[in-house]
């Protein structure tokens, strides 16, 4: 893992982020993601509510999870255990919306201002397309929603819950972000070579990010506390998770495109294997 490298990417997009053009990026996906939820939560939320109040009344659920709050110190949480239950299922909707919104609407965008401002001379061989990247995305987050579900309980083991979550989106993030920094400037053998040796760096880049989206996260479960504010503290866990994406994606896109200089800077290898698809890391 090369750290230095991965610090000055991190320097360079804490510099793009003040940019005023990057400031006002945030504000076209923040509003397609907020009018999303806002319909959604109107429409549905009170209906997923008392769909899961019935099924936890049907199958005794109150008691098992009363048990459960009880064995891990948490016995406070059962008064509120219907919404608790519904905001932690729509949260990994919700960060993934935001995310989608920043690969469609942000990524090009920052792609073409960090490559002009930083990178004029390398070359543009567009290897990534709009549809290859709502695939790559969206197999990815199956992958990931898989995995979140199945490891749900391992959250109410103390410690675990933050070690695990921080590794679950910090590998989605990395997996959406990467092919939509590379789109533009990468071809599909370049962008697979750079996954390959960076993998490890990117992947911490990815973990970071995920740490920088507790705080949203946290935001959001709290409005268990109230539903009135709901609404609101919805839409300030909105804009935060846009916000750290689109510094997350300054970020990637920093340390892909200096990556891809230096490997455009060294002659190919003899008889060296180019790899055709990306891994599955």
């Amino acid at each position: 893992m090369n750290i230095a490298s991965v610090m000055r990417a991190w320097g360079r997009a804490v510099a793009a982020q003040l940019h005023y053009r990057m400031l006002l990026l945030t504000f076209l996906p923040f509003m397609v993601a907020l009018i999303l939820w806002g319909a959604a939560m109107w429409w549905g939320l009170q209906a997923m509510m008392d769909f899961i109040q019935a099924w936890l009344s049907e199958h005794d659920g109150f008691a098992r999870v009363s048990s459960v709050l009880n064995i891990v110190g948490l016995i406070a949480l059962k008064m509120v255990v219907v919404p608790l239950v519904a905001m932690w299922v729509l949260l990994p909707l919700m960060i993934f919306t935001s995310l989608m919104c920043i690969a469609v609407f942000a990524m090009p965008a920052i792609s073409k201002h960090v490559g002009m401002r930083d990178y004029p001379e390398l070359e543009q061989k567009n290897g990534g397309t709009f549809l290859g990247s709502m695939g790559h995305s969206l197999s990815s987050f199956l992958i990931f929603a898989l995995i979140w579900f199945v490891s749900l309980p391992l959250n109410l083991i103390p410690f675990v819950g933050l070690v695990l979550q921080p590794l679950l989106w910090g590998w989605l993030t990395y997996r959406v972000m990467v092919y939509d920094a590379l789109a533009l400037h990468a071809d599909a053998d370049e962008r697979a070579s750079l996954i390959q040796e960076h993998r490890w760096s990117l992947l911490s880049i990815g973990i970071v990010a995920g740490l920088f989206g507790a705080a949203p996260g946290l935001l959001w479960l709290g409005g268990v506390v109230s539903t009135l504010f709901l609404p609101v503290i919805a839409g300030v866990a909105i804009w935060v998770y846009v916000l750290v994406f689109v510094f997350t994606g300054l970020w990637f896109q920093h340390y892909c495109l200096e990556a891809l200089q230096r490997h455009r800077s060294v002659p190919p290898q003899a008889g060296a294997p180019i790899p055709q698809t990306l891994p599955s890391l």
